[in-house]
């Protein structure tokens, strides 16, 4: 029998390479999004003592009430905006499905799906496995700004959906007030979907303000808030995320989410809707990585890569241009085997693979692992 693939160019993504890289030559692996450190201790607790309490079976479909009610809380609590949390809001098994279910649930064959680029790598195989098409609009280094005009001419009786990302992975730039407002202008009147990847919402520095699409009414009327607790609380392999939506739009993902994973580990939520009775929890992580990133930028001032700080994210970019002119994949793989530091390029990410010469280091790290690193960037 011969079977072809839905995905046939799809292969090993660049991040399994790299950490399988930095494994074999046992590297310090900035590559990969994870921290190095882990959870509080009170939230490990309260999953523990979730699971001893009997929340051991399903979770309700949309997920455990009492953490949809944390969440409606936080929505009005950061941006003064409400969500129903019995019909409007769903826990999902990482921001990764939420994102997979809502392309799954809208977009159709022919339909077309704009993303900004780089762009994260979950939503391009998505919209192609639904028989859309990704309309890609390049974002180019070191400032990573948006064209809107060249968004506009991009915008047709095609575009279903408009993909943002914002903190910005892998670049670490925020989207402004008037990006926001751009794009509701862009999209008011129109059927187009905004799907708002946000799982980095609480990770923004030098005293930005995270412009979440539901702040803004027209655009929120149309747009899914999607976030993860994995990101937050610093346990990546727990699988724990959400979305946010009007009422309209969250019954049609759940139509589609009830067929996919139904529900979510139902200890893990019940310890997370009570550890976040304490907004600090969530409200402190910026001051938390601003100083990592503060330490990490302070060690390499001195070195041969140029940056700009990164804006949002745990992810800073640095320009390798003063050093090499080596494509930055060749370059990321090399810096793994002859200096021991592994680091994700950003031409993957990129339409047409296009090469800035700059590479992503994940600085959600343990002080120590940091100094290392920068020992190793200083001496290229």
């Amino acid at each position: 029998m011969q079977h072809i693939s839905k995905l046939p160019n799809v292969g090993t993504t660049i991040f399994s390479i790299m950490s399988g890289l930095a494994k074999k030559h046992n590297a310090i692996n900035l590559s990969q999004g994870f921290p190095d450190f882990g959870s509080d201790q009170k939230l490990i607790d309260l999953v523990s003592k979730a699971m001893n309490s009997g929340y051991n079976q399903y979770a309700p479909m949309l997920g455990n009430l009492e953490l949809r009610e944390a969440i409606a809380k936080k929505m009005a609590l950061l941006y003064n905006s409400s969500y129903h949390p019995e019909n409007e809001i769903t826990i999902t098994a990482g921001a990764t499905q939420a994102i997979f279910t809502i392309i799954n649930t809208f977009v159709k064959p022919n339909d077309e799906v704009l993303i900004f680029k780089p762009a994260y790598n979950s939503y391009e195989p998505a919209v192609r496995l639904n028989g859309g098409k990704t309309i890609p609009i390049q974002l180019e280094a070191p400032n990573f700004s948006i064209d809107w005009n060249a968004v506009k001419q991009k915008v047709n009786s095609l575009t279903k959906m408009i993909i943002i990302n914002t903190p910005h992975n892998p670049s670490g730039m925020v989207f402004s007030k008037e990006d926001m407002l751009q794009l509701q202008n862009i999209t008011k009147g129109t059927n187009i979907i905004v799907l708002s990847d946000e799982v980095y919402e609480h990770m923004i520095y030098d005293e930005e303000k995270h412009q979440s699409a539901c702040l803004f009414p027209d655009l929120k009327s149309r747009s899914f808030v999607v976030a993860s607790f994995c990101k937050t609380f610093h346990n990546t392999g727990w699988r724990v995320g959400y979305c946010c939506a009007p009422k309209e739009l969250m019954t049609m993902f759940i139509q589609v989410h009830q067929f996919n994973v139904f529900c979510v580990h139902h200890p893990t939520q019940k310890g997370i809707a009570d550890y976040m009775q304490e907004p600090k929890h969530y409200i402190e992580l910026s001051e938390f990585y601003q100083n990592k990133r503060d330490l990490f930028l302070s060690l390499i001032k001195d070195s041969k890569f140029n940056f700009k700080p990164s804006k949002g994210t745990y992810f800073q970019v640095l320009d390798y241009s003063a050093i090499t002119q080596e494509h930055d994949v060749d370059f990321a793989k090399r810096m793994t085997f002859d200096f021991g530091l592994a680091s994700i390029p950003l031409s993957v990410f990129n339409h047409n693979n296009l090469d800035n010469k700059v590479l992503r280091f994940c600085f959600a790290k343990k002080d120590d692992t940091l100094k290392q690193a920068a020992e190793i960037l200083n001496r290229i």
